[in-house]
């Protein structure tokens, strides 16, 4: 996930927007945004299955999700600044091509170890994605139709967070999880196909050096939103990464059934989506505070009431309306608070939100192993409360501290 990015001078002209050309290019980003965010997501759906033949631990499986973040979080960096001269089309087509051969050796993996190269793989693409992906969606049109851009990129990262947990579910439980890793490899493959066809050649138009990074820390909002971001990305994927076993063993629930209920958790999710950037358009700061509310309220309660299935599923519908709407929460906030630093501040968001996301796994599998798959819930809903706290508490900022700020920074 990222912050959107200005759009770049060198957009085609608006005539050119008439065309379908410039338009399935985009469509082409979009996809590829899906199959990433499914991709990097797919183990949380298939991770009882996939403990289960291999014969390790809930605790350790949860590892396919912390390798990618921790990758993830380096590469968004890394890439960024190493790839300053290099065709954007180029860089991209790379990226796409190593989701590709990451799904594949996960697919075909005779062991654990092989899994996690695999996943590590997916990590670097996930990450220079992020950082510098969904910044050429602007650059295939003009500046007037680039928010429409955007919303399409944007639209393929919520499909893909809302709805490739269940459907890869959905596909394990009826062909194995071999299976679904091999469908997302060959989706990459068709994407890769179409962004060689569609894409057109994209040199870079500015250089990101690592210096500007720090840069960030010197805005408070921008402090705060990203200490937010990392409390709630924590929370979130240390109950999210173990929801199935959650469901398996405290829910005592079918593998179909949960299969149904993650799809529930995907619609209700993309309605919070649509919902979320409404209400982050109005006030950044009252949205991140309920958003964070309801994430915490959720895990908390499913562990306590998530014996109960009926309540189980009603919370779970719940939680995924509170996820959909999170991602858009703190990408507004942290947009708002460094417009100026927009390429930077993108770079070092990414890669917190994949820290803290393989953070939020590692620390849940922890629990998980040692105290039970109850507490990963309570380690969610701990999190979130501290992000409710943090913004409610200190995000109110005079106009006046955020300018001061921002000037002493670009000073």
């Amino acid at each position: 996930m990222q912050l959107p990015s200005s759009p770049s001078t060198s957009a085609p002209a608006s005539d050119g927007d008439t065309a379908l050309g410039p338009w399935l290019s985009v469509l082409s980003v979009g996809i590829g945004a899906f199959a990433l965010v499914t991709s990097e997501l797919l183990p949380v759906g298939l991770l009882p299955s996939m403990a289960a033949e291999l014969a390790i631990s809930k605790g350790q499986a949860g590892l396919m999700i912390t390798t990618p973040g921790i990758i993830a979080a380096f590469a968004a960096i890394f890439v960024t600044v190493g790839s300053g001269r290099l065709d954007r089309r180029i860089v991209l087509l790379s990226l796409t091509a190593l989701l590709v051969a990451s799904n594949l050796l996960v697919a075909l993996a005779p062991s654990f170890g092989w899994i996690l190269l695999g996943r590590a793989m997916l990590g670097v693409g996930v990450g220079g994605f992020w950082a510098i992906g969904t910044a050429i969606g602007p650059r295939l049109v003009s500046m007037q139709h680039a928010p429409r851009a955007m919303s399409i990129i944007f639209a393929g990262v919520s499909l893909g967070t809302v709805a490739g947990v269940p459907a890869g579910a959905l596909v394990g439980e009826l062909v194995g999880w071999r299976v679904a890793f091999g469908a997302a490899s060959a989706i990459a493959v068709l994407v890769f196909i179409g962004q060689l066809f569609l894409l057109p050649k994209l040199p870079p138009t500015q250089a990101i050096r690592l210096r500007q990074l720090p840069m960030i820390f010197g805005i408070r909002r921008a402090r705060l939103g990203l200490l937010a971001t990392a409390m709630l990305f924590t929370g979130q994927f240390a109950a999210y990464t173990y929801i199935a076993p959650f469901l398996t063993q405290i829910s005592h629930l079918s593998a179909g059934t949960i299969s149904a209920m993650l799809l529930v958790y995907g619609a209700t999710g993309f309605i919070g989506n649509i919902i979320g950037g409404w209400a982050a358009g109005r006030s950044e700061r009252l949205t991140l505070t309920l958003t964070g509310a309801l994430l915490c309220l959720a895990t908390l309660a499913l562990a306590g009431f998530g014996s109960n299935q009926i309540a189980a599923i009603l919370i779970v519908a719940i939680w995924g309306f509170g996820f959909g709407a999170m991602p858009i929460a703190v990408q507004t906030w942290m947009y708002k608070a460094a417009p100026h630093l927009m390429e930077g501040s993108s770079a070092l968001f990414v890669a917190i939100v994949q820290a803290s996301l393989a953070s939020g796994a590692l620390i849940g599998g922890i629990s998980v192993d040692r105290l039970g798959v109850v507490s990963a819930m309570v380690l969610g809903g701990l999190f979130a409360l501290g992000c409710t706290l943090t913004i409610w508490i200190f995000g109110k900022e005079r106009a006046t501290v955020q300018t001061a700020d921002s000037t002493a920074c670009e000073a």
